[in-house]
């Protein structure tokens, strides 16, 4: 006897419901061939049948979105929103309005298209595929996505400007792709801004999809700056060639509910991974940042370092795993994650992995938790600064370490100004 097959279908919340009305209404004018409309059916029906997931499910164990994500807002078409100011002065803009692509700025060599004609010609399709059976992002995004940037850099380019693709929305759902590749030898710098411009709730599904050839130097900014009441749900999936070089660092500095995955896989003898993060959080909001990076072939190396501060009654996540494959001799991997506490009812959860399969190789993890040093303050305060501020000096100091490895002066000094921007506000 099959009991399973008499088992009920599993009752959907209200926040799927919604998901699986929002589809069927939208079906009809989601751009794409008829390859792309059957991948959007597949991955609708996954995601419907395995169900939002909750903290049974490991890799999302302290975030179980079943349960977080109560509601979803209908897809608002027509919102006005106007591209904003970039993050660095001079950059070239290439802003997603409201899920829209206005990209009409040009860059010599450098081939820009809207991916909504990738999914009109059914060119994205091989794109739109969910990681493994637990990526509720892929499935959301593959499903929904409108529109976004599709970008190439040809080998040997250097672009001086920083390119900055900016996603900005008012409210509803909004669901983007970054599918970006730079050819061999090549070299630039990447902000990818995510940020909203009211306080209307919002649904943000984001992924970016890069590929760095034989040798490229490549430094990618993310930095979102969400709205209080909003959902983000994001990922940036990376594929590293020989020699190639990733600078990758993670702003978190808004949202109500967010989700950024990172899942890179070094694939290419002699690269190497920098990966950084500063999570601000505050209120009560829930940030969770899950890294997956394998070192897949020899003499690779990779560091990682996040920081994070809490406030208030806000919760924070950083799972990071870091798998080492058995021919992958030589690799040097090291992660840590250090987080200050600045309220008794705020909580930040670390999970670092290391799964190694290969002997010859060099690879730690380490976590702290803690309230600002008390030296450092006495220090402060008996040199007449007063309390609340030399606490604010602390913390900032803090996360400013971080950015400062950046060391170039355009992109140290504007995340510097974000960051003092919401420690004003928060602390």
């Amino acid at each position: 006897m099959n009991i399973q097959a008499n088992q009920p279908a599993a009752k959907l919340t209200v926040a799927e419901t919604a998901l699986v009305e929002a589809f069927s209404a939208q079906i009809g004018d989601l751009p794409g061939n008829g390859a792309v409309a059957g991948t959007r059916d597949r991955l609708l029906d996954d995601l419907k049948n395995a169900g939002l997931p909750t903290r049974r499910i490991e890799s999302w164990h302290y975030t179980d979105l079943k349960n977080l994500l109560r509601s979803v807002p209908e897809r608002v078409a027509g919102t006005k929103v106007s591209s904003i100011t970039p993050l660095v002065k001079g950059s070239t803009v290439l802003p997603v309005l409201q899920g829209e692509a206005h990209a009409d700025a040009e860059i010599d060599g450098v081939k820009i298209t809207a991916f909504r004609d990738q999914l009109s010609d059914g060119s994205a399709v091989t794109g739109l595929t969910a990681l493994d059976k637990d990526d509720a992002i892929g499935r959301l995004n593959g499903s929904f996505v409108r529109d976004g940037l599709a970008i190439v850099i040809p080998a040997n380019a250097e672009i001086e400007d920083v390119i900055e693709l900016q996603a900005s929305h008012g409210e509803g759902q909004v669901h983007t792709r970054f599918p970006v590749s730079f050819g061999a030898g090549s070299k630039a710098t990447i902000v990818e801004r995510h940020r909203s411009e009211t306080d209307a709730a919002a649904l943000v599904s984001s992924i970016s999809d890069i590929t760095l050839e034989d040798g490229a130097e490549i430094t990618w900014i993310i930095l979102q700056q969400q709205g209080a009441s909003d959902t983000h749900l994001a990922q940036i999936r990376v594929k590293l060639g020989a020699e190639a070089k990733l600078r990758l660092y993670v702003v978190n500095a808004g949202g109500k509910l967010v989700r950024q995955e990172l899942r890179i896989e070094v694939q290419g003898e002699g690269a190497e991974l920098t990966l950084r993060g500063v999570n601000l959080l505050g209120g009560d909001t829930h940030t969770d940042v899950t890294l997956v990076l394998g070192h897949n072939v020899p003499h690779t190396n990779s560091t990682e370092t996040f920081r994070n501060v809490v406030f208030d009654k806000a919760s924070g996540v950083f799972q990071g795993m870091i798998r080492v494959a058995p021919d992958a001799q030589k690799t040097d991997a090291k992660m840590a994650c250090n987080t200050l506490l600045m309220s008794d009812d705020g909580d930040f959860s670390v999970k670092p992995e290391l799964e190694i399969f290969a002997d010859d190789v060099i690879c730690g993890h380490g976590a702290t938790v803690a309230d600002i040093d008390r030296n450092h303050l006495f220090y402060l305060m008996a040199r007449g600064v007063p309390e609340n501020k030399a606490r604010a000096m602390l913390v900032n100091a803090f996360v400013a370490e971080i950015v400062e490895e950046l060391e170039e002066e355009k992109l140290v000094e504007p995340l510097e100004e974000v960051i003092s921007t919401w420690l004003e506000k928060h602390a």
